[in-house]
């Protein structure tokens, strides 16, 4: 499989299924497991759209509080089997510990999806279970998000327009990748992902090192100057945009980053090495590669703007 495919409004071929494979699930009906900010926004926006939606959460206050007017019932062994889609909403950790322990509570032909921001982790767990059990499981990462965390701030609207990233099994072949993903699309259309879109679990894990976990990383050690306790009266859109996600869940970021260490560690040395050539710009007081540095930045990004357009 190609390490990336993105897929745009494409027609697709109905699937074929074999219907003597999904009679113990009940069509619409969807399990997740954790209702923080991914999970609560899952619930609401498939909620909306008449699915009807089990959950489990390790705050039982939680679950109580989305069952007033958003879940149906608890996700337990006995509403496992009726499910059509399972979304595992959890920590790394924590997704592939359910998943081992309901695997064979899970109906044949279910689909299982996690919201986990690696996937080489949990992909390598989750495979094998769906091959020995008989359900599919495909890694998946909605690009959408804030800085913040929990049911509270979760909502309907969260996931409207975002990219959603697919890594199906890498011994599919395209027909059968074809069918999984218009199934998927179909199950997960109240959510309102703008574009679809497949790559290995490798390819995103390099990837999502770049583009999230170096964020957060740069975000979190900015504020550490001392500087940023008086920045109030000196600050404006600049500060505000590389300080957001400076605010964070160290417990779910930790294990994201060691789950990824080998990927993030390789565009920390990347970025600080290109920091080194600003100081070293400055503390020459060159002003000539100074220059160059900031253009040759500035050209690239305006480059990455115009091939995404």
């Amino acid at each position: 499989m190609q390490k990336i495919l993105q897929l745009r409004g494409k027609r697709m071929p109905k699937p074929s299924l074999n219907e003597s494979n999904t009679s113990n699930f009940v069509s619409g009906h969807v399990g997740i497991v954790g209702l923080g900010l991914m999970g609560g926004s899952f619930a609401k926006a498939l909620h909306e759209g008449g699915r009807e939606v089990f959950a489990w959460n390790r705050t039982h206050a939680t679950l109580e509080l989305a069952m007033i007017d958003t879940v149906a019932g608890e996700l337990n062994d006995m509403s496992i089997p009726s499910c059509e889609l399972l979304i595992l909403a959890g920590y790394p950790a924590s997704a592939i510990e359910w998943l081992k322990e309901k695997a064979p509570l899970i109906s044949t032909g279910t689909i299982v999806i996690d919201t986990v921001g690696v996937k080489r982790a949990v992909c390598q767990s989750g495979f094998p279970l769906a091959k020995k059990y008989g359900f599919a499981f495909v890694g998946c990462h909605p690009m959408a998000g804030t800085q913040y965390s929990g049911y509270a701030h979760s909502r309907a609207s969260m996931f409207r327009g975002a990219p959603m990233v697919v890594v199906p099994p890498e011994q599919m072949d395209d027909i059968e990748r074809v069918d999984i993903l218009e199934r998927l699309k179909q199950l997960l259309a109240p959510v309102g992902f703008g574009s679809w879109m497949l790559a290995t679990a490798a390819y995103h894990d390099e990837m999502i090192a770049y583009t999230s976990q170096l964020a957060h990383v740069v975000s979190n050690a900015y504020v550490k100057s001392p500087a940023a306790r008086h920045h109030k009266g000196f600050s404006a859109g600049s500060y505000r945009d590389l300080t957001r996600v400076a605010r964070l869940n160290p417990g779910m970021w930790t294990e994201l980053f060691l789950d990824n260490a080998d990927n993030l560690s390789a565009e920390l040395e990347t970025l600080i090495d290109n920091l080194q050539q600003y100081k070293d710009a400055l503390d020459e007081h060159d002003e000539q590669k100074l220059f160059n540095l900031l253009a040759e930045g500035d050209h690239l990004k305006r480059e990455a703007e115009s091939r995404s357009a």
